[in-house]
């Protein structure tokens, strides 16, 4: 078997600087495929391209850039592929205190303490914010360490205000790198994201999480607010996504390498996640990327 649970990243801040500031060139930055966790919070941009979100138990695929605040030691992957046609992506890794508890502790700061909080469950935000706030983090590139401060402090600000976000995952949502069983419930994340195209017997990762069927069901409920079944239809679906946008296959054949070998049954799940049909979901995407 690979990896039992997330690697954990080692974040160096930039020199000068109380935070790690890096500007990638379209996909250089290429992590999709590695599920890791760190303790700093981090803030990703990624300028235009498609490509696919697993921030703890959710998966979703974005259509024309993204700006994601993901909360400390929340388990992800990266955003960007070889085939995700991004411009460019910038990461910007943060400790949850490396302003200080007493400046967090501020009135005018408060705020920002709120938005970490929120960022356990990660947020992704939307066209209005990342437009606004997308351009300022690729500005910071050029920036001298204590203007690039004041510009972060500034996003997180504006971020902490943008009213057009997303918490991904529910609240109360349990699984962070601290949990006493961490190695159990990243097994069965990992075990999913390398067997989905295959079938995966409920009796089969509730043997190897060592526990009855009924016990890894309630488990798994309680730990990503999903059933099982619910998690791995939804990564196959997010899978699909991906496939219709980058890849010129028939949908039969999308529905056969996302793990679906029942045609009519990829037909209802698609639409059950994503409300169009798997035709439409690709017409009305190449009219968004053109």
């Amino acid at each position: 078997m690979k990896t039992l649970k997330p690697s954990f990243e080692v974040v160096e801040p930039s020199f000068g600087s109380s935070f790690a500031y890096t500007r990638y060139v379209q996909n250089a930055n290429i992590k999709s495929h590695v599920w890791h966790y760190h303790p700093e919070v981090e803030l990703v941009f990624v300028n235009g391209g498609t490509g696919k979100r697993q921030i703890g138990s959710h998966i979703s695929y974005y259509t024309d850039g993204d700006l994601i605040l993901i909360g400390s030691n929340l388990p992800h992957c990266g955003f960007t592929d070889d085939l995700t046609n991004n411009k460019d992506e910038v990461v910007i890794q943060m400790k949850p205190d490396f302003l200080g508890e007493a400046f967090m502790g501020l009135p005018e700061t408060k705020n920002l303490q709120s938005l970490f909080d929120r960022a356990r469950g990660g947020i992704a935000f939307g066209p209005e914010t990342r437009a606004k706030f997308g351009e300022r983090m690729e500005a910071m590139s050029s920036q001298m360490p204590f203007e690039r401060l004041l510009t972060m402090i500034e996003v997180l600000n504006g971020l902490e205000q943008a009213r057009d976000y997303k918490v991904l995952n529910a609240e109360g949502f349990a699984l962070e790198t601290q949990v006493q069983d961490n190695d159990r419930i990243n097994m069965v994340f990992n075990y999913v994201k390398d067997n989905f195209k295959d079938l995966i017997a409920l009796e089969d990762i509730a043997e190897r999480a060592s526990m009855t069927v009924p016990s890894f069901c309630r488990y798994f409920k309680k730990m990503t607010r999903k059933t099982f079944v619910h998690f791995v239809n939804e990564y196959r679906v997010v899978h699909a996504c991906k496939l219709l946008a980058e890849k010129p296959i028939s949908i039969a054949d999308v529905s056969y390498e996302s793990g679906f070998n029942n045609f009519s049954h990829f037909n209802k799940s698609f639409k059950e996640f994503t409300g169009k049909s798997a035709s439409q979901y690709r017409q009305e995407l190449k009219a968004i990327i053109k």
